[in-house]
């Protein structure tokens, strides 16, 4: 069940209750007897867990090649001997 926030529009008390959703929102205040209006609050975030880096996000396709997993086929062709013209 939600917990609801009014103000008295009168004495200005503020005040809350625990609700169903199913149930009328209140229309007195419990000190003085005035209209109430009932308040908007921001909902709770709670994160779990070690945090949230730049680590945690999808990996993009330009992403750097890591020190020796180079591109094989670019070292085969630097090592195939050129082609002796006097053939």
């Amino acid at each position: 069940m939600p917990i609801y926030s009014y103000q008295c529009e009168k004495c200005g008390t503020r005040f809350d209750r625990l609700q169903k959703f199913t149930d009328k929102p209140l229309t007195r205040c419990p000190e003085c007897r005035g209209q109430v209006k009932r308040l908007i609050q921001p909902a709770g975030i709670v994160f779990k867990g070690s945090g949230w880096y730049i680590t945690d996000s999808k990996k993009s396709s330009s992403a750097t090649v890591p020190a020796g997993t180079e591109n094989k086929s670019s070292n085969a062709e630097k090592k195939t001997p050129a082609a002796d013209p006097s053939d």
